[in-house]
């Protein structure tokens, strides 16, 4: 009996698992790739982001700084130091990647900017209840958020 080799369809969850957060981030390759590797990524945290790339998060947000900055947990004044000296500290840049992360995870799923930003802001039932964007203050708020994503991109019922 022959068997066939068939090419996986490009599904949501196909897409959401290349996810690239480090060209959210504005992160380009050394190699000049349009996108960062993991190892360029991983390199830029443990230097610590500079500030810039809060704004390109920013942008895919559209949230309030003040409301960015507590889901980063920065307070106002550090984040003020942080701006004067362009520069994040690495575990300020982790916090930040999670984020990038999470958002682009959601626009990967939910096929836009917009589509991503109403679904994060709008509380949701299997996540207890919660608003996804401010579990993301804690690395298990975010893998939850991601694991409802993941649901949704396989047509999981959630």
């Amino acid at each position: 009996m022959a068997t066939t080799s068939r090419t996986p369809k490009s599904t949501p969850a196909s897409r959401a698992a290349r996810t690239d957060a480090g060209s959210l981030l504005g992160l380009r390759s050394a190699t000049k790739a349009a996108t960062a590797t993991d190892a360029e990524v991983r390199s830029a945290v443990r230097k610590g982001y500079p500030f810039r790339v809060l704004d390109e998060v920013s942008k895919h947000l559209a949230r309030p700084s003040h409301e960015i900055n507590a889901v980063l947990g920065i307070p106002p004044r550090t984040f003020a130091r942080r701006k004067a000296a362009k520069q994040f500290t690495p575990e300020e840049s982790d916090r930040i990647y999670r984020l990038a992360r999470t958002v682009q995870l959601a626009v990967d799923v939910l096929g836009s900017d917009e589509k991503a930003r109403n679904w994060l802001k709008t509380p949701n039932r299997a996540l207890g209840g919660e608003v996804p964007f401010e579990l993301l203050d804690t690395d298990i708020g975010a893998r939850q958020v991601e694991a409802a994503l993941l649901r949704v991109a396989y047509g999981i019922v959630s």
